[in-house]
């Protein structure tokens, strides 16, 4: 069964799309890889949506604008990535987070179903927190299943816009650690004027120089005392956080430091020894380069190696949550979410015929191979 999965994640840059081919061979489920992109979001339509999100206020008229917006740029990327596709989950856009009350993405499934005529399942994040859950982060059971075969003490990170991270085993966690690109990309705006989004190759971090009073600062946020399961978002790690700042390349080099750091924490907490990263950040040499600093004697590898692209790897995870919820399986991880109980995730919007499920499966599988 192929299905496509779809994000735009905190970064707000575009929308990540891939398809995957997945065949269940006793408890080992193989999935192929045959489609990757990113679509951006057309330049006005990310700065409307950046201007709604947090902590901006907004009308719900705009809300439902951008759900319309969001929903139709998500069935243009869709389209584009066919033929042969069974299935598409679409995780949509966050526009908010709010551990322990609600979480809601945009980006009406009803206009992906209806161009290209595929059933869609949508909405995963909800059912979790009904049962008690955060919501998040969801991709703890890709992570663990793909670092099934590992040896020693692996673990999975992913540097989005928020750092989180997977640790597998009997008793597995998963959370988000802290802020990654939300606060370089917030610092890198400032710093350009406007100019650049991102720190392209982490240039601006590595010819500045890491104000160590400030970094203290930011270790003090009381976020990181919290103990899992926890998530977060741009709700806390925004623009704003840093008003009051000398905007500059000191800052975006402090800001990479804050990051490196309460990764680093982190992973030596739980005794890592492997270390597989993803995420945009991945692509950030000097980012990485202070990672390996902090972590002598952990091994760090992208998860390409692994057969899940670093870029692809959230629109993997959303794809496998659709083939779960298809099979009638749950796809959270009660231990790493906090949810009472697993359950199977999101709703299903029809395609272009009835509906035709498959008798749900009685065993998930134990182990994923990319």
């Amino acid at each position: 069964m192929k299905v496509m999965g779809m994000i735009s994640g905190t970064s707000h840059d575009g929308i990540d799309v891939a398809a995957v081919d997945f065949t269940l061979s006793g408890d080992v489920l193989f999935g192929d890889v045959s489609y990757f992109e990113t679509v951006p979001y057309e330049v006005c339509l990310r700065e409307r949506l950046i201007a709604a999100l947090p902590p901006a206020e907004v009308s719900l008229g705009e809300v439902c604008a951008l759900d319309t917006l969001i929903g139709r740029a998500f069935a243009l990327a869709a389209q584009a990535a066919l033929p042969d596709v069974d299935l598409i989950c679409s995780h949509g856009q966050t526009v908010f987070h709010w551990p322990g009350m609600g979480t809601l993405q945009i980006g009406q499934p009803a206009w992906i179903a209806e161009r290209t005529g595929i059933p869609v399942v949508s909405d995963v994040r909800v059912r979790d927190m009904a049962v008690g859950g955060q919501g998040a982060p969801l991709v703890a059971l890709l992570d663990s299943l793909l670092l099934a075969g590992l040896p020693g003490r692996p673990a999975a990170l992913n540097l989005g816009g928020i750092a989180n991270i997977t640790v597998p085993g009997p008793s597995p966690l998963a959370y988000d650690i802290g802020p990654a690109n939300a606060l370089i990309d917030a610092a890198t705006l400032a710093a350009t004027g406007g100019a650049q989004h991102f720190d392209r190759d982490g240039l601006l971090a590595a010819s500045a120089t890491v104000s160590e009073a400030l970094l203290r600062r930011f270790l003090a946020e009381p976020y990181y005392e919290l103990a899992p399961p926890k998530s977060t978002g741009k709700e806390l790690f925004n623009g704003s956080y840093l008003d009051g700042l000398e905007s500059g390349p000191d800052l975006v080099a402090t800001v990479t430091a804050l990051t490196a750091h309460t990764v680093a924490a982190a992973v030596r907490s739980h005794g890592i020894d492997t270390l597989v990263i993803s995420g945009g950040g991945l692509r950030n040499p000097t980012l990485i380069s202070l990672l390996r600093q902090q972590l002598p004697g952990v091994r760090l590898i992208p998860s390409d190696e692994l057969g899940a692209p670093g870029d692809a790897k959230e629109a993997i995870a959303f794809a496998l949550i659709g083939w779960l919820t298809w099979h009638g399986l749950p796809a959270n991880v009660p231990a790493c979410t906090g949810a009472e109980a697993p359950r199977v995730l999101g709703t299903i919007t029809p395609g272009a015929h009835p509906l035709r499920m498959p008798t749900p499966l009685t065993c998930a599988p134990k182990e994923l191979r990319l």
